[in-house]
């Protein structure tokens, strides 16, 4: 399991603060300013945490609570987050540099069917031997298959010539 990513809160004896520190109560009531002692007996007197909020304030905040409860609510917020978070995936489709015009409407089928899904699609060539002679041919060949795709896609990188490779992404329309 993955370990969520808490910021924790000094409590009660971590806190080393000497001196004043505005305290706010269990249901969000200021209960003003005291000696960081009286806060940590009033909150042991409501068998709960004190714990300091904001330490950079002036006087330090710190706020009577459960903490255990409190780290619970975090962690569910967290995960909650998480799984609203949708990824892209980059599905990768090869062509040769001799492609036939019917090999070319099959791959461009099979990114339609990625980008509907809500992946993008890395269009790539290699280039091997005398091929690389040949890349304006190659860089062409990606640009028609980027007008196949226009309807159900965005060119987000335009053909490229990298080494042996020419690459090109394609993100589906909003």
């Amino acid at each position: 399991m993955e370990e969520l990513i808490i910021k924790d809160l000094l409590i009660n004896d971590q806190i080393r603060i000497n001196g004043d520190v505005r305290v706010v109560g269990e249901n969000g009531e200021q209960l003003g300013i005291m000696n960081i002692q009286e806060a940590k007996a009033i909150a042991e007197e409501k068998s709960l945490d004190l714990a300091v909020i904001s330490p950079n304030a002036v006087p330090p905040v710190c706020k009577v609570m459960n903490y255990g409860k409190y780290r619970y609510e975090q962690q569910k917020k967290e995960k909650e987050a998480k799984n609203k978070q949708k990824t892209i995936e980059t599905k990768t489709i090869r062509f040769g540099l001799n492609i036939g015009a019917h090999d070319v409407e099959y791959r461009a089928k099979q990114a339609k069917d990625f980008l509907l899904k809500g992946n993008k699609v890395k269009a790539n060539m290699r280039l091997s031997g005398r091929e690389n002679a040949f890349a304006d041919k190659g860089i062409e060949t990606l640009k028609n298959f980027a007008e196949i795709m226009d309807e159900f896609a965005t060119v987000e990188v335009a053909p490229f010539k990298e080494g042996r490779y020419i690459n090109m992404v394609l993100a589906p329309k909003k």
